[in-house]
């Protein structure tokens, strides 16, 4: 392992791009899966409703699986952050990236839910040309068109068997599906479930004749497929893929005989508590999601993720690989400081907990306290950033905060009361207040403006008085789209932008941004009306 630990970390650019390209994944999960239910079945072109689900899949594999060459072959990955950082792609290629995920997501707008089936011929092409663009995009934002070229001779052929192996995975599980009629590991999953749901709730209906299997009034037949082969498969590539990659460095004896036969139990127990998951948030959140989450890449995930947990895990055991004892030769910089990454992981963090809440509360504000604690944690290991742009505001701020408060509350359109918020008890309420204030007045404006002023209006100001209109113009038109209202939340956004680009000081949009919310959410407090916030 001494090799490998000898390159540099990859850039900063490197690790933002691959988060917001995982992110982005996410949401189009999360979206396809939340905002429309589309069953290849009912589709009028099965055939490619499967291939592009597929395909879904095998992008997220490729992800994992390349993730774990770059790790064992130190000159890929030095040579992979050497073209990223000297050669990377322009806005051209970003901007083209960010119109084919528009792209994705565009049906979801124009199409009703309840139409998603009958019009997928016609939404296909839309998917398929969003996701080429997203993806060409992606790859030529990292790099160019050429240093791509330089950096794949001589090793494309490895990376070809690597994304060949990874376009095979949906298929090889599906391949396998006669092992999911094994009689005796779909009972012992059965029982699992049965014994695991017992320990959460107190009224749990079983039939064990059919595999029938609930809580409360939601029922769900647990079938020979989800005794758990799916992550029986991906665990046992992925560690195969490390067992040929780091050879010299492994003890292959134990690595098969003890660490194999280990992740495969840790793979069952997680699709064992997923399954008792999904019957929880059916029985008491949404049971439209629950069905959904059966038939989701949520178990890919879960299972390729954990996957990574246990290399990891066997890559830092002295048990398992030889050198493990061995230090870094040269110390490297946390990720935590670096200030481009402490602008964006956490406005990502908090745009994350929004789809979190939205996904599994039916009423999404009684989440809000999740929220808070998902932005408290990331502000929290942001902290070097945070102080870096921390500083006494100027008076202005606190004028300028305090009419854009006066002005959205004056505009705010008439709203019906919470019924969710309403059936809460005095303290839970209390409590929810103290929260929703706390987190809307300290947290958001600090993360929405380290991102929107500190990030983007700062990256496209170059000095010029074009570049500033364009800077100011872009960075209070992404902040208004965040927002419901969006003609007083541009106004928001620009007042914001035009204090930041005064004197250059965050200091003083996060000051003006948590004054106006500070206005907004006691008027809010006031009437008893938390839709103002």
């Amino acid at each position: 392992m001494t090799e490998a630990t000898q390159t540099r970390i990859l850039p900063s650019r490197v690790v933002w791009l691959g988060a917001l390209f995982a992110t982005e994944m996410v949401v189009v999960i999360l979206a396809f899966q939340i905002l429309s239910q589309i069953e290849c079945r009912q589709t009028a072109i099965e055939g490619a409703c499967r291939a592009l689900r597929g395909l879904a899949l095998g992008v997220m594999c490729v992800a994992f699986l390349l993730g774990i060459y770059l790790w064992a072959r130190p000159e890929a990955r030095q040579g992979f952050a050497d073209i990223c950082r000297d050669t990377p792609g322009g806005r051209i290629s970003g901007l083209v990236h960010g119109g084919g995920f528009a792209l994705i997501l565009a049906p979801l707008g124009v199409v009703a839910p309840a139409d998603m089936n009958a019009n997928f011929h016609l939404i296909f092409p839309v998917l398929v040309a969003g996701a080429a663009l997203a993806a060409l995009g992606g790859l030529f934002w990292l790099a160019r068109p050429g240093a791509w070229r330089s950096w794949l001779r001589g090793r494309g052929l490895s990376l070809l068997a690597l994304f060949g192996l990874a376009a095979l995975l949906p298929g090889l599980v599906v391949l396998l599906g006669p092992l999911w009629y094994q009689q005796v590991l779909t009972d012992i999953t059965f029982i699992a479930v049965v014994v695991a749901l017992s320990l959460v709730s107190d009224r749990v209906t079983v039939d064990p004749s059919v595999h029938i299997i609930g809580a409360d009034d939601f029922l769900v037949q647990v079938a020979d497929s989800c005794s758990g082969i799916e992550g029986f498969v991906l665990i046992t590539v992925f560690l195969a893929l490390f067992a040929a990659l780091f050879r010299d460095d492994l003890r292959l004896k134990r690595f098969w005989l003890v660490i194999w036969p280990l992740a495969l139990v840790a793979s069952w127990m997680f699709n064992v508590l997923r399954i008792t998951a999904l019957l929880l948030i059916g029985a008491h959140l949404s049971p439209e999601l629950a069905v959904n989450g059966f038939h989701s890449f949520a178990g890919w995930l879960m299972f390729s993720t954990l996957s990574i947990g246990v290399l990891i895990v066997v890559s830092r055991s002295g048990f398992v690989m030889r050198d493990v004892a061995e230090e870094r030769a040269a110390p490297v910089a946390s990720l935590a400081q670096d200030d481009v990454v402490g602008r964006i992981l956490p406005f990502i963090v908090f745009a994350l907990s929004g789809l979190i809440v939205q996904a599994f509360w039916s009423a999404p504000a009684l989440g809000y306290p999740v929220q808070v604690a998902m932005m408290l944690g990331v502000l929290w290991w942001a902290r070097g950033t945070v102080r870096r742009h921390l500083a006494m505001p100027g008076p202005l701020a606190g004028f300028a905060g305090l009419c854009v408060g006066v002005l959205w509350v004056l505009s705010a359109p008439a709203a019906a009361p919470d019924a969710a918020l309403a059936a809460l008890g005095g303290m839970s309420l209390a409590l929810w207040a103290m929260l929703r204030i706390f987190g809307t007045v300290m947290l958001v404006p600090l993360i929405e403006e380290m991102f929107f002023r500190g990030y983007i209006q700062a990256r496209l100001d170059q000095g010029g008085t074009a570049s500033r209109v364009v800077a100011v113009l872009v960075s209070a038109t992404l902040f208004a789209a965040m927002h419901g209202r969006w003609i007083e939340a541009g106004l928001a956004g620009l007042v914001f932008s035009l204090l930041y680009m005064r004197n250059g000081r965050l200091a003083d949009a996060i000051a003006a941004h948590a004054v106006a919310n500070a206005v907004i959410a006691g008027v809010a407090l006031w009437r008893g009306d938390w839709s103002l916030i």
